[in-house]
Protein backbone atom coordinates (compact mmCIF):
# COMPACT_ATOMS: atom_id res chain seq x y z
CA UNK A 1 0.00 0.00 0.00
CA UNK A 2 2.70 2.51 0.83
CA UNK A 3 4.34 1.34 -2.60
CA UNK A 4 1.02 2.26 -4.35
CA UNK A 5 0.59 5.71 -2.35
CA UNK A 6 4.19 7.10 -3.36
CA UNK A 7 3.28 5.98 -6.38
CA UNK A 8 -0.18 8.07 -6.56
CA UNK A 9 1.85 10.86 -5.04
CA UNK A 10 4.61 11.02 -7.45
CA UNK A 11 2.03 11.15 -10.39
CA UNK A 12 -0.29 13.47 -8.87
CA UNK A 13 2.89 16.08 -8.00
CA UNK A 14 3.83 15.41 -11.73
CA UNK A 15 0.70 16.41 -13.16
CA UNK A 16 0.49 19.35 -11.08
CA UNK A 17 -2.48 18.21 -9.12
CA UNK A 18 -3.57 19.66 -5.68
CA UNK A 19 -4.25 17.36 -3.36
CA UNK A 20 -4.22 17.03 0.48
CA UNK A 21 -2.83 14.48 2.26
CA UNK A 22 -4.48 13.53 5.52
CA UNK A 23 -2.49 11.06 7.89
CA UNK A 24 -3.95 9.59 11.23
CA UNK A 25 -1.44 10.27 13.92
CA UNK A 26 -3.20 9.24 17.10
CA UNK A 27 -6.03 6.83 17.62
CA UNK A 28 -7.99 6.56 21.02
CA UNK A 29 -10.26 3.43 21.81
CA UNK A 30 -11.60 1.48 19.12
CA UNK A 31 -11.36 2.85 15.53
CA UNK A 32 -11.13 1.02 11.68
CA UNK A 33 -8.05 3.00 11.19
CA UNK A 34 -4.59 2.90 13.30
CA UNK A 35 -1.80 5.58 13.28
CA UNK A 36 -0.14 5.86 9.96
CA UNK A 37 -3.54 5.65 7.65
CA UNK A 38 -3.20 7.83 4.82
CA UNK A 39 -5.43 9.20 2.76
CA UNK A 40 -5.49 11.86 -1.05
CA UNK A 41 -7.93 14.34 -0.47
CA UNK A 42 -8.57 16.61 -4.27
CA UNK A 43 -9.58 20.32 -4.16
CA UNK A 44 -13.75 19.15 -3.57
CA UNK A 45 -12.57 17.18 -0.52
CA UNK A 46 -13.15 13.79 -2.26
CA UNK A 47 -10.96 10.91 -1.92
CA UNK A 48 -7.82 10.39 -4.19
CA UNK A 49 -6.94 7.55 -3.09
CA UNK A 50 -5.71 5.32 0.37
CA UNK A 51 -7.94 4.68 3.32
CA UNK A 52 -8.60 6.75 6.90
CA UNK A 53 -12.01 5.57 7.87
CA UNK A 54 -15.71 5.66 6.72
CA UNK A 55 -18.00 8.59 5.81
CA UNK A 56 -19.18 8.92 9.91
CA UNK A 57 -15.42 9.88 10.59
CA UNK A 58 -14.62 11.69 7.35
CA UNK A 59 -16.87 14.51 6.66
CA UNK A 60 -14.85 16.75 8.60
CA UNK A 61 -11.28 15.73 7.18
CA UNK A 62 -12.92 16.30 3.75
CA UNK A 63 -13.82 20.03 4.62
CA UNK A 64 -10.17 20.63 6.37
CA UNK A 65 -8.86 19.32 3.14
CA UNK A 66 -10.90 22.10 1.27
CA UNK A 67 -9.73 24.69 3.45
CA UNK A 68 -5.91 23.70 3.66
CA UNK A 69 -6.02 23.67 -0.39
CA UNK A 70 -7.88 26.96 -0.33
CA UNK A 71 -5.18 29.06 1.85
CA UNK A 72 -2.09 26.37 1.83
CA UNK A 73 -2.03 25.90 5.62
CA UNK A 74 -2.03 22.29 7.20
CA UNK A 75 -5.22 21.40 9.68
CA UNK A 76 -5.29 19.40 12.31
CA UNK A 77 -8.27 17.56 13.38
CA UNK A 78 -9.65 15.86 16.18
CA UNK A 79 -12.44 13.35 15.49
CA UNK A 80 -14.12 12.27 18.97
CA UNK A 81 -17.52 11.31 20.01
CA UNK A 82 -20.33 14.14 20.96
CA UNK A 83 -19.93 12.81 25.00
CA UNK A 84 -16.12 12.98 24.95
CA UNK A 85 -16.14 16.35 23.31
CA UNK A 86 -19.24 17.66 25.87
CA UNK A 87 -17.00 16.31 28.85
CA UNK A 88 -14.59 17.88 27.83
CA UNK A 89 -16.35 20.89 27.39
CA UNK A 90 -16.05 22.08 23.56
CA UNK A 91 -18.03 21.46 20.44
CA UNK A 92 -18.00 20.14 17.19
CA UNK A 93 -15.97 23.03 14.96
CA UNK A 94 -14.39 24.81 17.84
CA UNK A 95 -10.80 25.41 17.58
CA UNK A 96 -8.76 25.57 20.04
CA UNK A 97 -4.47 26.26 19.81
CA UNK A 98 -4.75 25.07 16.37
CA UNK A 99 -6.47 21.54 16.52
CA UNK A 100 -10.04 21.94 14.94
CA UNK A 101 -12.97 19.09 16.92
CA UNK A 102 -15.02 17.30 15.01
CA UNK A 103 -17.99 14.68 16.12
CA UNK A 104 -16.74 11.01 15.52
CA UNK A 105 -20.67 9.43 14.86
CA UNK A 106 -19.25 5.94 13.64
CA UNK A 107 -20.49 3.01 16.05
CA UNK A 108 -17.24 2.58 17.58
CA UNK A 109 -16.74 5.47 19.43
CA UNK A 110 -13.24 6.00 19.11
CA UNK A 111 -11.05 8.87 18.75
CA UNK A 112 -8.90 9.67 16.24
CA UNK A 113 -6.53 12.92 15.42
CA UNK A 114 -5.75 13.08 11.56
CA UNK A 115 -3.13 16.28 9.89
CA UNK A 116 -4.31 17.67 6.88
CA UNK A 117 -1.44 18.75 4.71
CA UNK A 118 -2.14 20.62 1.25
CA UNK A 119 0.32 19.48 -2.08
CA UNK A 120 0.47 22.60 -4.10
CA UNK A 121 2.43 22.99 -7.48
CA UNK A 122 5.03 25.22 -7.53
CA UNK A 123 3.68 28.55 -9.39
CA UNK A 124 4.60 28.79 -12.81
CA UNK A 125 6.44 32.01 -13.59
CA UNK A 126 8.00 33.08 -17.39
CA UNK A 127 10.37 35.38 -17.41
CA UNK A 128 10.81 37.39 -21.07
CA UNK A 129 13.89 38.51 -21.52
CA UNK A 130 17.53 37.80 -21.84
CA UNK A 131 19.04 40.97 -20.06
CA UNK A 132 21.15 40.57 -16.75
CA UNK A 133 17.91 41.54 -14.88
CA UNK A 134 15.95 38.22 -16.79
CA UNK A 135 18.43 36.27 -16.09
CA UNK A 136 19.15 36.89 -12.41
CA UNK A 137 15.27 36.90 -11.53
CA UNK A 138 15.28 33.42 -13.43
CA UNK A 139 18.62 32.33 -11.20
CA UNK A 140 16.74 33.13 -7.65
CA UNK A 141 13.76 32.42 -8.46
CA UNK A 142 14.00 28.59 -8.77
CA UNK A 143 15.91 28.40 -5.48
CA UNK A 144 12.41 29.85 -4.32
CA UNK A 145 9.96 26.86 -5.31
CA UNK A 146 8.95 28.73 -8.48
CA UNK A 147 8.63 26.83 -11.63
CA UNK A 148 10.13 28.91 -13.75
CA UNK A 149 10.62 29.34 -17.84
CA UNK A 150 12.71 32.30 -19.29
CA UNK A 151 12.50 33.56 -22.82
CA UNK A 152 14.19 36.06 -25.01
CA UNK A 153 10.82 36.72 -26.41
CA UNK A 154 7.35 35.30 -26.85
CA UNK A 155 6.95 31.18 -27.91
CA UNK A 156 4.16 30.19 -29.96
CA UNK A 157 3.88 26.69 -27.43
CA UNK A 158 4.67 28.33 -24.10
CA UNK A 159 2.16 27.41 -21.29
CA UNK A 160 0.12 29.78 -19.34
CA UNK A 161 1.47 31.05 -16.21
CA UNK A 162 0.75 32.56 -12.67
CA UNK A 163 3.02 35.31 -12.88
CA UNK A 164 4.88 37.04 -16.14
CA UNK A 165 7.68 39.52 -15.47
CA UNK A 166 8.54 41.17 -18.88
CA UNK A 167 12.16 42.02 -18.57
CA UNK A 168 12.79 42.92 -21.86
CA UNK A 169 14.61 45.96 -21.74
CA UNK A 170 14.34 47.66 -24.89
CA UNK A 171 14.95 44.47 -27.06
CA UNK A 172 11.24 42.90 -28.06
CA UNK A 173 9.35 44.75 -25.03
CA UNK A 174 5.83 45.84 -27.10
CA UNK A 175 5.74 42.20 -28.13
CA UNK A 176 6.51 40.33 -25.11
CA UNK A 177 3.80 42.41 -23.06
CA UNK A 178 1.17 41.62 -25.71
CA UNK A 179 2.13 38.29 -25.24
CA UNK A 180 2.00 37.92 -21.73
CA UNK A 181 -1.36 40.10 -21.68
CA UNK A 182 -3.10 36.76 -23.28
CA UNK A 183 -2.06 34.63 -20.58
CA UNK A 184 -3.77 36.97 -17.84
CA UNK A 185 -1.61 35.79 -15.16
CA UNK A 186 -2.26 36.64 -11.79
CA UNK A 187 0.35 38.81 -11.66
CA UNK A 188 2.00 40.96 -14.64
CA UNK A 189 5.44 42.94 -14.00
CA UNK A 190 7.12 45.14 -16.44
CA UNK A 191 10.83 45.93 -15.52
CA UNK A 192 11.09 49.69 -16.76
CA UNK A 193 10.52 53.15 -15.91
CA UNK A 194 6.73 54.34 -15.93
CA UNK A 195 7.27 56.68 -18.69
CA UNK A 196 8.69 53.68 -20.73
CA UNK A 197 5.12 51.75 -20.12
CA UNK A 198 2.89 54.53 -20.54
CA UNK A 199 4.63 54.74 -24.41
CA UNK A 200 3.60 51.20 -25.06
CA UNK A 201 0.63 50.79 -23.36
CA UNK A 202 -0.30 53.91 -25.87
CA UNK A 203 0.38 51.66 -28.56
CA UNK A 204 -1.08 49.09 -27.33
CA UNK A 205 -4.50 50.37 -27.01
CA UNK A 206 -4.34 52.21 -30.06
CA UNK A 207 -3.33 48.64 -31.76
CA UNK A 208 -7.03 47.62 -30.14
CA UNK A 209 -5.85 46.29 -26.57
CA UNK A 210 -8.36 46.61 -23.97
CA UNK A 211 -7.62 49.09 -21.51
CA UNK A 212 -8.54 47.48 -18.71
CA UNK A 213 -5.49 44.16 -18.66
CA UNK A 214 -3.29 46.68 -19.44
CA UNK A 215 -4.35 48.58 -15.83
CA UNK A 216 -3.09 45.61 -14.20
CA UNK A 217 0.24 45.28 -14.85
CA UNK A 218 2.80 46.75 -12.38
CA UNK A 219 5.60 48.78 -13.33
CA UNK A 220 7.92 49.63 -11.90
CA UNK A 221 7.85 45.60 -11.30
CA UNK A 222 9.31 44.75 -7.56
CA UNK A 223 9.67 46.25 -3.99
CA UNK A 224 11.44 49.95 -3.97
CA UNK A 225 14.23 48.65 -2.14
CA UNK A 226 16.05 51.23 -3.68
CA UNK A 227 18.07 48.66 -5.92
CA UNK A 228 20.55 49.72 -8.06
CA UNK A 229 22.17 46.93 -9.98
CA UNK A 230 20.81 43.21 -11.87
CA UNK A 231 20.85 41.19 -8.74
CA UNK A 232 19.11 43.87 -6.42
CA UNK A 233 16.37 44.54 -9.18
CA UNK A 234 15.99 40.96 -9.40
CA UNK A 235 15.53 40.65 -5.73
CA UNK A 236 12.77 42.73 -5.27
CA UNK A 237 10.56 41.30 -8.02
CA UNK A 238 10.87 38.14 -6.09
CA UNK A 239 10.20 39.89 -3.22
CA UNK A 240 7.25 41.15 -4.68
CA UNK A 241 6.26 37.63 -5.86
CA UNK A 242 6.29 36.32 -3.11
CA UNK A 243 4.36 38.57 -1.06
CA UNK A 244 1.54 37.69 -4.03
CA UNK A 245 2.09 34.26 -3.83
CA UNK A 246 1.37 34.59 0.24
CA UNK A 247 -1.05 36.95 0.27
CA UNK A 248 -2.87 34.70 -2.32
CA UNK A 249 -2.52 31.92 -0.42
CA UNK A 250 -4.35 33.78 3.07
CA UNK A 251 -7.50 34.12 0.75
CA UNK A 252 -6.68 38.00 0.92
CA UNK A 253 -8.49 40.32 -1.33
CA UNK A 254 -7.27 43.62 -3.07
CA UNK A 255 -3.55 43.42 -1.16
CA UNK A 256 -1.49 43.83 -4.44
CA UNK A 257 -0.74 46.51 -7.52
CA UNK A 258 -2.09 44.03 -9.84
CA UNK A 259 -5.29 44.67 -8.30
CA UNK A 260 -5.05 48.54 -7.76
CA UNK A 261 -3.72 49.79 -11.40
CA UNK A 262 0.19 50.45 -12.37
CA UNK A 263 1.80 52.30 -10.22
Amino acid sequence: MTDDLDRISANLRASGTRFAVATVVRTVDATSVKPGAKAFLGADGARLAGWIGGACATSAIRVAARDALADGSPRFISLRPEDLLKSEGVSAGEERDGIRFARNGCPSRGSMDVFVEPVLPSPRLTIFGARPVARALADLAVRFDFDTAQSALPEADMPAADYVVVATQGKGDLAALSAALTQAPTYLGFVGSSRKFASIRNRLEQSGTAPEPLSRVTCPAGVDIQAITPEELALSILAELIQHRRTAQRGAVDVHPLSRGAK
